[in-house]
C-alpha cells in the first residue's frame, strides 16, 4: 500500500530539516606563522662559519650582517623541506652586492634565493640545472635602494618555488623537471636554512615561517 501525498510531504520535510540541521564541517585552521627572531638575540641561530666573514650583531631590533667576503646566519632548529612559506624584511645598509641570499630546503636538496647579486641588481635562484641566478630563467633585475626595508616572501611547495618582493611576484617557477641545487662553495654552510650577504652590510628583521601542510 503506497503512502499518501500528505505523508510524502511530511517525510520530505523531515528529511530536509535533518539535512539542514547537520553541523557544517569545521574549517581548517589557518597556518600559524612561527617567529624566528625575537628582536633582541640570535636565539635559534648560529653565525655561519664562512671564510673571511664579517661580524653579526643585533641593533635596533634587527640582525646586522657586517661587511665581509660573505656573512650569514644559519637556523639551528627544525625546518620543513617543502610546503612552507618564509617571510622577512631586509635592507642593504652599505655595499653593492646581495644583501639577502636566502638558502632554503627543497625536499632533500637546497637552493638560494639571491636578492641584489652580481653588482647589486640580480634577483634569482642559484641554482637551477647547474646555472646560477645570473644565468637561468629566474633572473630578474631589481634596483634596490640603500637603507630601504624590503618585504620578502618565499613559498616552496611540492613542485614549485615562488617569491615576492613587497607583494610583487618576482619568481614563479615549476621545478618538477628541473635540477635544484646550491652554487659550488661555502654557501652550503647555510643549510638547512640560512641568510647571508656578500661584501655588503645588511639588516634583517621580522623573520618567520609557516607550514602549509604537515611536511
Amino acid at each position: 500500500m503506497g503512502i499518501t501525498r500528505r505523508e510524502f510531504g511530511m517525510l520530505a520535510a523531515s528529511a530536509a530539516w535533518g539535512q539542514s540541521s547537520a553541523p557544517a564541517p569545521a574549517p581548517e585552521p589557518a597556518p600559524v606563522w612561527i617567529p624566528m627572531f625575537d628582536g633582541a638575540t640570535l636565539a635559534g641561530w648560529k653565525e655561519t662559519p664562512f671564510s673571511s666573514h664579517g661580524k653579526v650583531t643585533i641593533a635596533d631590533s634587527a640582525i646586522v650582517l657586517g661587511n665581509g667576503l660573505m656573512t650569514g646566519i644559519t637556523w639551528t632548529k627544525e625546518f620543513p623541506k617543502y610546503d612552507y612559506e618564509v617571510r622577512l624584511e631586509a635592507a642593504r645598509v652599505a655595499g653593492h652586492d646581495f644583501f639577502a641570499g636566502i638558502t632554503f630546503p627543497v625536499h632533500d636538496t637546497h637552493c638560494t634565493w639571491i636578492n641584489g647579486g652580481w653588482g647589486g641588481t640580480v634577483v634569482g635562484l642559484s641554482s637551477l640545472d647547474d646555472m646560477d641566478a645570473s644565468e637561468n630563467d629566474t633572473r630578474q633585475a631589481v634596483v634596490f635602494e640603500t637603507g630601504r626595508w624590503y618585504k620578502l616572501l618565499l613559498r616552496v611547495t611540492w613542485d614549485r618555488i615562488d617569491a615576492w618582493i613587497d607583494g610583487e611576484p618576482i619568481i614563479n617557477v615549476y621545478i618538477g623537471d628541473r635540477k635544484v641545487g646550491l652554487r659550488f662553495g661555502d654557501i652550503d654552510l647555510s643549510r638547512p636554512f640560512g641568510i647571508a650577504s656578500y661584501s655588503t652590510t645588511s639588516k634583517l628583521r621580522k623573520i618567520e615561517y609557516r607550514r602549509l601542510s604537515a611536511s
